[in-house]
Parts: structure tokens; C-alpha cells; sequence
């Protein structure tokens, strides 16, 4: 399963009142481990930065006006995320941008229903609490030091952290990404590890008094009593299996 965890950053808050975005970041998982494909672009919005804006993410219009419009990169953009699903925090947000965009520049829009929104995922397994992306990165133990700003690119790694925890916990220690060169990278369960036995078996922590109690219980219980099928010859009992 190919899922992208995306991001974004824009000018403000209204995707059809001249706002733009300035930032995507993506992040690859197959099978819900991070490949290490990403893709990462500023883009000049063609516009001014508000200073609401410009103190959540830092990203000036001065920083951003020698890099591309999105115009120039929509295509290598839609070719990144193919038809994979895309995993976005209060996806209604980005997508809102993303399409705003891909529609002004002439490119097809994204459907709704490739999304994976894990607010709404966090909203249903906490419900009453906070759910923030830093809600939930605190609530999971998620190391978010390096979050200074915002960043689309770091957002999205942070989120796909968060996602692994939504969906059960993560797993990256049991299984390995392999590459083999007739197939795309799967996932290998590592194969079992045999209990080895001791060389010298632990000793019994029943005292004497406690065998021969329990010894008398059972043949208190009857000839059919379970307990008998555990005794060897000499009326002792022996370990099960």
C-alpha cells in the first residue's frame, strides 16, 4: 500500500480569497513505513506575505520570490503523489489550497475521496480531546524539538509519526524494507526467534509442605481427576506438554 503524508503552507487562511500556498512537503510510506522519498518545494505566491502568516511558518516574500510559481511545478507535483492516498491533518485545509491551485493552474483537481483525514481519525479515537497535530505529537511521545516553526516538510515526517500511532502504534522494529529486482519494496516479517534452553534448569520454588498438599488435594479429587494425568510412575508431577 502506497500512502503520502502531505503538508502545506500558504499566505493565510482562504484558499478562494487570494490566498496561496508557499510550501508542500510529502513524504512517502509503503505498507506505513516511511520509504525516505520525499518531495519538497517553496513556491513564489505572487503576492505579499501577511505578517500572520510570515510568524507561523517564517517564510518571507522576499525568501520566496526567486523560487517557482505553482504553475511551474503542478506537474512534477501530481507526478510525486500519482494515484496514491494522501494522509493530511484537517485535510479540507490543504486540499482546499491544493485544488484552488491546480485549477487556476489548468491541472486536474484532487478527489476527496483518496484523502485520509487524521483529524477526523483523531477526533473518533479521542474524542473531547485536544487533537492537534502538537496535541497528539505530546499525547504520543512524539519528539517534536526540531518544531520551531512550522514547516511543510517536517510537519509531514512529524505526521506520519502521529498516523502510525492513530492506526495502532508503530511496528518498525518487527519488520524490514527490502528491495528485490523483480518487484516493488514489500514488507518481510522477520522470521521467529527459537527459545533457547537453559543449561541449568531453574529450581522448583515449591517447598516440600507445598508438593505434598497440593499431592493430597488431587487424590482427594477422585481417580478421574485431571490432575493425575501429570503425575509420572513414582506419584510426582511432571511438567505439562
Amino acid at each position: 500500500m502506497h500512502e503520502i503524508v502531505l503538508d502545506t503552507e500558504t499566505t493565510g487562511l482562504e484558499a478562494h480569497g487570494g490566498d496561496r500556498l508557499v510550501e508542500i512537503g510529502c513524504v512517502e510510506m509503503v505498507n506505513r513505513i516511511l520509504t525516505g522519498n520525499i518531495y519538497h518545494v517553496y513556491i513564489n505566491p505572487e503576492r505579499d506575505m501577511p505578517q500572520e502568516a510570515f510568524a507561523v511558518h517564517g517564510l518571507s516574500a522576499e525568501f520566496l520570490s526567486d523560487k517557482k510559481k505553482f504553475a511551474e511545478i503542478a506537474d512534477e507535483f501530481l507526478e510525486f503523489i500519482a494515484e496514491d492516498t494522501l494522509v493530511i491533518h484537517n485535510a479540507a485545509f490543504d486540499i482546499g489550497f491544493l485544488n484552488a491551485e491546480l485549477d487556476r493552474a489548468g491541472r486536474p483537481v484532487i478527489a476527496r475521496d483518496r484523502v485520509v483525514d487524521t483529524l477526523a481519525l483523531a477526533r473518533r479515537k479521542h474524542p473531547g480531546g485536544g487533537n492537534r497535530l502538537d496535541d497528539l505529537m505530546n499525547r504520543y511521545g512524539i519528539d517534536s524539538s526540531r518544531r520551531v516553526k512550522h514547516g511543510a516538510l517536517l510537519d509531514a515526517e512529524l505526521l506520519a509519526e502521529v498516523y502510525s500511532e492513530l492506526l495502532g502504534g508503530r511496528q518498525a522494529t518487527l519488520i524490514g524494507l527490502v528491495e528485490d529486482s523483480s518487484e516493488a519494496p514489500r514488507l518481510v516479517v522477520s522470521a521467529p526467534i527459537a527459545a533457547r534452553p537453559r543449561p541449568q534448569p531453574l529450581p522448583s520454588r515449591l517447598s516440600d509442605a507445598e508438593r505434598d498438599a497440593h499431592g493430597a488435594f488431587v487424590t482427594a479429587l477422585g481417580e478421574k481427576a485431571i490432575w493425575l494425568s501429570y503425575r509420572d510412575g513414582d506419584g510426582k508431577e511432571r511438567p505439562a506438554g
